[in-house]
């Protein structure tokens, strides 16, 4: 008997999903828990594993449409089982959910899927196997995506793989040139989104981000201070001490933990900062709960790490790490994007000197970490001598509704995250 494929339930407050991509076509074989589709809910994005093994019969809702919970989108037949010619989606994707990828794992939706071929060509499996971006930089540079090792699930190239590939090749040298499509994978590869002069519709995601931003931007009363932080300390104990840090416990250590803690120890001396407004009540929540923004070639997402107060150094970094892993892999459970007390996103990590964030939504405040550079400080010694040095420095934004958060609180609140930075006494396991 074919087993059916239903819309999962992604959380008790869901009750409908966009289908973004079918990662197997009808006459496929699966695995049973191997990913098999890509949906996109109001909480987050997600790979759904096939309930069966066995051979994808078809396919009955389209890329781009939203159905409710529950519903059948397609079946799959244990191998053996002779199987009718794959029908055309009983659900058409409307035009104005069609997701609009223009980079990452997921790519962009097709009129209907596409129907088995005997065997794929190589133009087929590279459509496969990555996203419109990077077709087009291997269109760019040359290069035959079949040299190309992918990283992702499934063997997927993502744009990570192509700029490693890229930054590997020695000056001048050419990559082999993939081989030119037919006229018949032409027409049945959609174009890259990015075409300047194209109307491309927006993705359920993007549409979501509008919609979440337009609505803080109408509910806090935006203000914002900035405060220089010295972390040449913090720079050289990372330095000092990463690779014993990674040998010892299995993890990289990076820069956000020591953000995210000395956060945490202010957020307790200032409540008000980790507090939301209800009606015209305050909540002073219990435990901190903090937002990390993770950006994503397809959007942004905010996975939460409760109970952070609960955790030391090493806890943090870990939770960070994996909290971020699988935002970009599409791990994440829907409550894990819920309940955040206090957000941090880290522009600096593009370049940008300094942010100036919208506030996450119950949030009060949200904190943005600029890039860490090197620049020339006045420094006092111990005598109160001024000197010179180049130091390591960075830009730490505190973004705050200023209908709870008064602008001196909020400016003795981020004095004191300097301080604790700059004077990090702290081990970091």
């Amino acid at each position: 008997m074919p087993t059916d494929i239903v819309m999962p339930q992604m959380g008790e407050s869901i009750f409908e999903g966009t289908i973004t991509k079918w990662l197997k076509k009808p006459g496929d074989k699966v695995q049973r828990d191997e990913p098999l589709f890509e949906i996109s809910t109001d909480k987050v994005d997600a790979e759904i594993p096939a309930p069966a093994s066995g051979i994808l019969q078809d396919i009955k809702v389209a890329e781009g449409a939203t159905v409710q919970v529950n519903t059948i989108v397609g079946t799959i037949s244990a191998d053996g089982e002779s199987s009718a010619k794959p029908a055309a989606p009983s659900v058409p994707a409307k035009k104005e959910a069609a997701p609009a990828k223009t980079s990452g794992p997921v790519t962009e939706p097709q009129a209907g899927p596409p129907i088995a071929q005997p065997q794929a060509s190589h133009e087929d499996e590279d459509h496969a196997r990555s996203s419109p971006l990077v077709r087009k930089m291997a269109r760019e540079h040359n290069i035959s995506l079949s040299q190309i090792p992918g990283t992702g699930l499934g063997g997927r190239i993502t744009k990570q793989d192509i700029t490693a590939f890229l930054e590997k090749s020695q000056p001048g040298e050419t990559a082999p040139v993939a081989p030119a499509p037919s006229a018949k994978s032409e027409a049945a590869a959609p174009a890259p989104a990015s075409i300047p002069g194209d109307l491309v519709p927006m993705s359920q995601m993007r549409k979501i981000i509008a919609h979440r931003m337009i609505e803080s931007r109408r509910t806090s009363a935006h203000v914002h201070c900035m405060f220089e932080v010295d972390l040449t300390r913090i720079v050289h104990l990372r330095n000092k001490t990463k690779t014993a840090f990674e040998k010892r416990n299995g993890a990289r250590l990076t820069f956000m933990p020591f953000f995210t803690r000395a956060a945490i120890i202010t957020l307790q001396q200032f409540p008000i900062v980790n507090a939301s407004m209800e009606g015209e009540s305050i909540r002073y929540h219990r435990h901190v709960n903090v937002g990390i923004a993770v950006a994503l070639d397809w959007g942004l997402i905010v996975p939460v790490l409760k109970n952070a107060d609960e955790l030391n150094f090493l806890g943090l970094q870990r939770g960070i790490s994996d909290l971020g892993e699988r935002a970009r892999s599409k791990k994440l459970k829907p409550e894990e994007v819920e309940g955040s007390t206090f957000t941090i996103t880290n522009p600096g990590q593009f370049g940008a000197v300094f942010g100036l964030p919208i506030i996450n939504q119950p949030n009060s405040a949200i904190m943005g970490i600029g890039g860490i550079t090197k620049s020339p400080m006045v420094v006092t010694d111990d005598d109160g001598n001024d000197s010179i040095a180049i130091r390591s420095v960075v830009h730490l934004t505190l973004g705050y509704d200023h209908r709870i958060i008064d602008g001196a609180v909020a400016d003795q609140f981020m004095a004191q995250v300097k301080k604790t930075l700059e004077n990090w006494a702290e081990e970091v396991g």
